[in-house]
């Protein structure tokens, strides 16, 4: 099988970086120039079924729809995070931080794992990947540095991780880009990145149908009625919703998601 991705230069601005090379390791690779064009062997066809979603802490998920697995940002052993040690085809990693920047911390399903690190479009064993060039921080990057969104189509049901996404606001290419989105997965803990009260703006303005989630603590902050409360409580406020027990995994298909409003998911780290 041949995997075909490209830069996609109109989701880039002048702070991205150009598309890493870090992807094609372990693989025979060919140039072609503008646009970058790279063609990667080896991952066998498959046809995802389910799609079983499962939480390793911080920002780190393993994604399986039929025989294809994502991992998305694995820490690192220098994080000081456990490694989640799953088998993946893909990590796909955020930004260059420990606890994201995890290559080593996820076993190869197939002879070698393929790594996406930045922004560009991606197409790997049925499945469609769109990285998305953001900031890590309200001001242009200049605090943290960049950050890749990375949306992906799984036969006909599309999901996006935000990373660690710290802007506040929704830019509109984002937006128009993250159109259709079925399940939303992003950051809500504040200081490094989005507030809860950001994530559940961006919430409603993107209208997924599934919510989970992600990077947040018992750290308290304060909620519209001025009282003390974590992350999770104020974004589950700010979006109507009364507290909720943690699921070990989600398990979702196309034909399950409502037609009309959100459904929050709340996941307990496996690790």
């Amino acid at each position: 099988m041949r995997i075909f991705v490209k830069t996609d230069l109109a989701l880039q601005n002048s702070y991205a970086p150009v598309l890493s090379k870090s992807e094609a390791i372990g693989y025979k690779t060919q140039y072609f120039s503008a646009p970058k064009l790279i063609f990667l062997s080896g991952l066998p066809a498959g046809r995802p079924d389910n799609k079983n979603i499962s939480y390793y802490g911080a920002s780190c998920f393993k994604i399986q729809s039929g025989e294809i697995v994502l991992g998305f940002d694995p820490p690192s052993k220098e994080s000081g995070l456990k490694a989640p040690r799953f088998e993946s085809h893909v990590a796909l990693i955020s930004h260059d931080h420990p606890k994201h920047n995890g290559r080593e911390a996820l076993n190869a399903k197939e002879e070698k794992l393929l790594i996406v690190d930045g922004p560009g479009e991606y197409e790997i064993k049925g499945a469609f990947i769109n990285g998305i060039s953001s900031f890590h921080d309200g001001d242009q990057g200049k605090k943290y540095g960049l950050n890749t969104i990375y949306k992906v189509e799984l036969e006909g049901l599309t999901l996006a991780h935000f990373g660690d996404f710290g802007e506040k606001d929704l830019r509109n290419n984002i937006k128009e880009a993250l159109n259709g989105i079925d399940i939303l997965i992003l950051p809500i803990g504040g200081d490094t990145v989005m507030s809860a009260e950001t994530a559940a703006q961006i919430t409603s303005q993107i209208e997924p149908r599934v919510v989970i989630p992600m990077h947040f603590d018992s750290s308290s902050g304060k909620s519209k009625s001025g009282k003390s409360k974590s992350s999770l409580d104020i974004f589950l406020e700010e979006l109507g919703q009364e507290k909720m027990k943690p699921e070990d995994k989600f398990t979702i298909k196309k034909k399950d998601l409502a037609e009309e409003g959100v459904k929050v998911v709340i996941l307990q780290p496996i690790i």
